[in-house]
């Protein structure tokens, strides 16, 4: 006999779903928002380790590296703690994912940082909460209000406003890399989030990720560095931050804060990273942060506190 505060039928990962599952925006429970938040802090150092780590490894094998080790420690959990196969309607948005965040996002921002400095990267991650918005729209079925998307615009312009500006450390290669990174990690982030709310979020990026290693075990090998002498330490330490924070434990936090809070909502919250990205730029890595970065920065903030007024 069914709980009369349930609803029959809706149930998650064999729990009750939350009541705001799907009442996103304004109302996002402080548990969505927390959970974003700690994602996003987790992915701030993303750039600034994938720019260390390309300095020792090559940006096809980093990708494909990265994405292994995250997939032996994804199966691990997967199989310890006895989840079940995914359904095979599933298996299309978790090939979206893979293509999105697991190879789209890291291939493309490696290639990006040969070009680029890392503090000039993660300006442009202030375009993710847009696209993940649009794509959010597409695949999860939110509908955010007109005037958050109007901000949503304007931010973006300034984004673009800043990539067209000549700030020493400026490429059109490494810009258009960039934009296509950021098209590609929109898409995986929706999509996972729409998923999780059905499977759970570190479920859905484990199963991205082992659907993927026949590729990415594939590349790895035919990769490999000619030779191992010449790598040094902060490269393999970039390449375990990578492998193991951005590639699975930040996924946990975020996909669960998109699916509890809503995509467009707490998507907002990727407009922090590059305030957390340019500081560690600055302090680890010692790249010069131009006055301009830091004003663009804080002219798309501004706009995504007013979209998620709307959101």
């Amino acid at each position: 006999m069914s709980d009369s505060k349930t609803l029959p039928g809706k149930t998650w990962q064999g729990r009750t779903r939350p009541k705001n599952w799907r009442t996103a925006g304004n109302g996002a429970s402080l548990d969505g928002w927390g959970s974003g938040l700690l994602g996003v802090i987790i992915f701030s150092g993303s750039l600034p380790a994938t720019r260390v780590a390309v300095g020792g490894f090559s940006p096809l094998f980093l990708t494909s590296a990265r994405a292994v080790i995250a997939a032996v420690l994804g199966a691990v959990l997967l199989a310890v703690l006895r989840q079940p196969w995914p359904q095979r309607r599933d298996l299309v948005s978790l090939s979206i994912v893979a293509l999105g965040v697991v190879i789209g996002f890291p291939l493309l921002t490696a290639l990006a940082l040969q070009h680029i400095t890392s503090a000039h990267s993660i300006v442009f991650i202030g375009l993710l909460p847009l696209s993940t918005a649009i794509f959010g729209v597409l695949r999860g079925g939110e509908r955010p209000k007109p005037l958050f998307w109007l901000f949503s615009c304007i931010g973006s312009a300034v984004v673009g406003a800043f990539a067209l500006s000549n700030d020493g450390s400026a490429s059109l290669t490494g810009d258009l890399l960039m934009v296509a990174s950021i098209i590609a990690c929109g898409l995986g982030y929706a999509e996972g989030a729409a998923l999780s709310r059905r499977l759970g979020g570190w479920q859905v990026i484990s199963w991205a990720l082992v659907l993927s290693v026949p590729v990415t075990l594939l590349l790895t090998i035919m990769t490999l560095p000619p030779s191992w002498d010449g790598i040094g330490v902060p490269a393999w330490l970039g390449l375990a931050y990578v492998s193991i924070f951005s590639m699975l434990v930040g996924f946990v936090f975020w996909y669960r804060g998109l699916a509890i809070g809503g995509i467009a909502s707490v998507g907002q919250l990727q407009l922090l990273q590059p305030f957390f990205g340019l500081a560690l730029a600055g302090l680890l890595l010692h790249e010069p942060v131009a006055w301009s970065m830091i004003a663009a920065t804080l002219l798309v903030v501004a706009c995504v506190v007013f979209a998620r007024r709307f959101a």
